[in-house]
């Protein structure tokens, strides 16, 4: 695979390197640069996702007809590195990049002039409600349940690890509508306003000290039929279609920079002169082209108009894995400092002096975070077996 750019994409580098120096502000890059997590504060988020929608760059993966701009796959590649090298604020994916393709491939007419739009925006912001307290890796078991009544379901039950919850005005959600006989042919995917009377949150403090997840509570939660995705019982079909977006987002540029930063903070900490450190290394950036070559294979179907199939799971797994293995680098080049917390000096706008490096702010916070990264959106052995059921034919 040639990645060699052509004098038309070196010209497009350049556009979107004198894009991001004129906008990004020292407050949204320092917010960027602190990030624990591929879940930005709202305020940061939100705030770069209006300077992209502004310029028609907040979806670079979406077709023009629903306000993408359009680009192929390499001009998705470096716009998605030169964000990263800039220390750009990641967006909210749930919207852009899981609710947004599910809309397009499966609303109705009516479901993406409404919702389309105010994805872009930023007007909506999205949770997911997919886990529950006996239904994680195996979400089939999920029990909350929809009952129907007139024009509307009623829900009651709970869902689990919901990130951004306490943020957000919107969620879609797997509902069980019919119980007895094969669990994955009772789901019904819906979409529903956090606002409504019934649903409480419940923070969830995680061992980083971060409020991200929380736990969401449906107490006979009324919610329209208009808000349905596909039909009654369907839901599985339209939640697997999903779960391919989210485990196919991009990841190589952004691994990139953090292996760049371990051999930064290496020779900072006289650590990149150990051979064994710099096998470790090596091991590190062979994985990280074969994500990069998995992406832009997974990259390519979505160009193309398709959803990318199983090598979504192949990338999912490759990613988080060389994700965790330049995390565990990057404790052992930060030494006796990453084993200090730092999460008042580390909060966003925070004026607090901290005497260590500076690359030991987010060093651990960002390894316990990602260790759910194996986990969430189907664990790694869950990939696996997609893998080798629909490529292998095991």
């Amino acid at each position: 695979m040639n990645l060699d750019l052509s004098a038309d994409e070196l010209a497009f580098q350049a556009e979107v390197r004198g894009f991001l120096a004129q906008v990004l502000t020292p407050e949204l890059r320092q917010a960027g640069k602190r990030a624990t997590s591929v879940f930005m504060d709202k305020r940061f988020s939100l705030a770069w996702q209006k300077i992209l929608h502004a310029r028609g760059w907040a979806a670079p993966s979406w077709p023009v007809e629903h306000g993408g701009p359009g680009w192929g796959v390499m001009q998705r590649a470096i716009f998605a590195a030169e964000c990263a090298r800039a220390h750009a604020p990641s967006l909210a994916p749930m919207g852009l990049r899981m609710v947004g393709p599910v809309i397009m491939g499966h609303g109705t007419p009516e479901q993406k002039a409404h919702y389309l739009p105010r994805i872009l925006s930023g007007e909506d912001y999205w949770c997911q409600g997919y886990s529950e307290p006996q239904a994680g890796s195996d979400l089939a078991a999920l029990a909350l349940s929809a009952v129907s009544d007139g024009d509307d379901y009623v829900l009651t039950g709970t869902k689990l690890w919901t990130t951004h919850a306490h943020w957000a005005n919107r969620m879609f959600c797997l509902v069980r509508t019919t119980a007895g006989g094969k669990p994955q042919a009772g789901i019904t995917f819906l979409l529903l306003d956090m606002t409504s009377p019934g649903i409480s949150v419940a923070p969830i403090v995680t061992l980083a000290g971060e409020h991200e997840v929380n736990q969401v509570f449906f107490d006979q939660v009324r919610v329209p039929k208009s808000g349905r995705i596909g039909a009654e019982n369907a839901g599985w079909t339209v939640a697997k279609y999903l779960l391919e977006f989210e485990r196919g987002g991009s990841s190589a540029p952004g691994l990139k920079i953090a292996l760049d930063a371990v051999i930064t903070i290496a020779r900072t900490e006289g650590l990149i002169g150990d051979p064994a450190f710099r096998a470790k290394l090596a091991r590190a950036g062979c994985a990280l082209e074969a994500v990069e070559m998995t992406e832009h294979r997974v990259m390519a179907a979505l160009a193309a108009g398709n959803n990318p199939g199983p090598a979504s799971s192949m990338l999912k797994t490759q990613g988080t894995e060389t994700l965790q293995m330049i995390d565990e680098l990057a404790l052992e080049a930060a030494g006796p400092y990453a084993a200090v917390d730092q999460i008042e000096a580390r909060a966003p706008g925070s004026n607090l002096d901290w005497v260590g490096p500076e690359h030991s702010l987010t060093t651990t916070a960002r390894y316990l975070n990602d260790r759910a990264a194996s986990i969430y959106g189907g664990s790694n052995e869950i990939q696996r077996d997609i893998m080798a059921r629909l490529v292998l034919g095991l």
